[in-house]
């Protein structure tokens, strides 16, 4: 594959992703995830394998994923000791008077495109699962 190719923007599926944020990250994966409003659900994912260099905030909005350029590419290489075999860049609003440049170094980076819930409840259909964080209520203490 070339540099051309693992280095290109993100194409993301039609659909409301303006709301975004960091829903896991451990030194196997960086999760990102998206929805038109993240109080109840998502239904987009970035899972990055293996994230050797992260830099971007927890929440952020409107994300416009781009190229790296030449600089970003060469600055990360020297950072991490090596081409990172995906880089991903883009630039988002994260609150303040500027967008924020963001850059993502990983192994591989998948685009999950499902419903997950970001509360319990018992009646979830076939095609939606639960937020990590989400677990189903304890026994009421008498």
């Amino acid at each position: 594959m070339d540099a051309e190719r693992r280095h290109g923007g993100i194409q993301l599926p039609d659909g409301s992703w303006w709301d975004w944020d960091v829903i896991a990250w451990n030194a196997a994966e960086l999760r990102l995830a998206a929805g038109h409003d993240l109080a109840c659900h998502h239904g987009l994912e970035l899972v990055f394998a293996h994230p050797a260099l992260v830099r971007c905030p927890t929440q952020f909005h409107d994300p416009v994923f781009r190229a790296p350029t030449s600089e970003e590419l060469a600055r990360v290489t020297g950072q991490i000791g090596e081409e990172p075999l995906i880089l991903v860049a883009f630039e988002a609003d994260a609150g303040g008077p500027e967008p924020v440049s963001c850059l993502i170094a990983a192994e591989h980076v998948e685009v999950v495109q499902e419903t997950v819930l970001r509360y319990w409840r018992d009646d979830t259909a076939p095609d939606q699962r639960f937020a990590p964080w989400v677990r189903p209520p304890g026994p009421r203490a008498s």
